[in-house]
């Protein structure tokens, strides 16, 4: 098909004899657009900064013990405290087939009660003890910066070895004074350390690195909780929403310990994978959000590049009707008005794409410079599907802006228009 470049020229020639009404005309669009990328891309800043906090973390659920029987169960009274077991895990293991993995936890001075003393030579503080296993360091979030984890020979034997979180590191040792391999003394009991970790909870209020990590059956036996369990923490097998491994674990320790099904408030739980569905959920809303605001820009600016082209029509009526006279069909002139509309709402949304995406970059390069992240955002970005989405509501923008002021046009009567004045 050939350009018919005469066309062009006439619309450049318009464009140019009015070029501060076009520029206004055009900012609408321009505008439009720009807010449609950038709260688009800082949306998926702030996705990509969740996502990277919790990607090593696995679908996953929290079950405890919660409060006594309230309802009578197969000749069982009211007012029953059920105790979590250490046999529950092989139980759950053989009976549970929508558990893939299962880890029991039982913490000193978390849920009550007081932290540890913990002396190091004449150092000292009081910390939270937590018990752990080995492969738990994406549940509870931890990079090891010094030693290693525990591992399944330090549960196995019950190893007295421990894992001190950074802050612990800053109370007790000098900076340039060795931790992994020293002994400290956690209520009267020596422990080695192993390791030391900092967290990846970008919570600005997290006490996670003020923790001590000890293997949880070391803990059992050391701290006087050798008949309990404080809790299991459940990851389903692949394939399962951890809901329905967090029921099946309820529904069987219920069925052990002769509860009710209906008693609910006897084992709490915590189900991580609910709060990401939650969390994706928001995001959902926030592109949503983001597009219905843009768009309703857009369409404003539309409305204006229409509203400016009835005034463009209005003013070259002895041109259109001349042009009709001389044997210009209807068609002709709906397509020259429809040109020069599309081809403002083109250009003015192209741009804003384009500055958009540059300032969205910038901001990424920056972050990366400073560590790549600030709190939970972290590069901010606009994907191809997105930046093609937005081309298309330009596009049907440009056509619903040229739509009157072509008809006006196309209406024009060449006798009247001739003799406009």
């Amino acid at each position: 098909m050939m350009i018919d470049i005469e066309k062009w020229q006439e619309i450049f020639n318009t464009l140019s004899q009015h070029k501060l009404r076009t520029a206004l005309t055009a900012f609408g669009v321009f505008w439009g657009i720009f807010m449609l990328t950038i709260l688009l891309g800082a949306g998926k800043g702030l996705e990509n900064g969740v996502i990277e906090d919790f990607k090593t973390i696995p679908p996953s659920a929290w079950i405890w013990s919660q409060s006594k029987t309230q309802l009578p169960y197969k000749g069982m009274p009211v007012g029953r405290t059920i105790q979590l077991k250490a046999e529950d895990v092989d139980g759950i293991k053989n009976h549970v087939p929508s558990v893939g993995q299962i880890y029991a936890q039982n913490s000193v001075g978390i849920w009550g009660g007081s932290p540890a003393y913990t002396v190091y030579k004449d150092k000292n503080g009081s910390f939270s003890i937590q018990g752990t296993h080995a492969g738990m360091a994406n549940i509870h979030q931890q990079n090891i910066v010094e030693g290693r984890y525990i591992n399944s020979i330090d549960d196995e034997k019950r190893r007295k070895v421990a894992i001190i979180g950074s802050r612990v590191r800053t109370q007790l040792f000098k900076a340039d004074e060795k931790a992994v391999g020293s002994d400290i003394t956690i209520s009267g009991i020596s422990f080695q350390i192993v390791g030391v970790y900092k967290t990846s909870d970008t919570n600005p209020g997290s006490t996670e690195e003020e923790k001590i990590y000890i293997p949880n059956d070391t803990l059992r036996y050391s701290f006087n909780q050798i008949n309990w369990v404080g809790s299991f923490v459940i990851i389903p097998i692949p394939g399962i929403h951890a809901a329905v491994a967090e029921q099946d674990v309820k529904n069987y320790l219920a069925e052990k310990n002769k509860v009710d099904p209906k008693d609910l408030g006897v084992f709490g739980s915590f189900n991580l994978q609910n709060e990401f569905d939650k969390v994706y959920g928001l995001f959902t809303g926030i592109k949503a959000f983001s597009w219905i605001v843009a768009i309703g820009t857009i369409m404003a600016g539309a409305i204006g590049v229409g509203n400016i082209m009835l005034i463009v029509v209005k003013e070259r009526t002895r041109e259109i009707g001349l042009r009709k006279a001389l044997g210009a069909t209807p068609s002709t002139i709906i397509n020259m008005i429809m040109q020069e509309t599309v081809f403002i709402t083109a250009i003015a949304g192209y741009t804003g794409l384009v500055v958009s995406v540059v300032i969205l970059e910038l901001v990424s390069k920056v972050m990366d410079a400073n560590g790549g992240k600030a709190g939970m955002f972290r590069h901010p970005e606009v994907d191809f599907k997105t930046a093609v989405a937005a081309l298309i509501v330009l596009v049907i923008a440009g056509v619903l802006a040229s739509l009157m002021p072509a008809a006006k046009a196309a209406n024009v009567n060449p006798i009247v228009a001739l003799q406009d004045e």
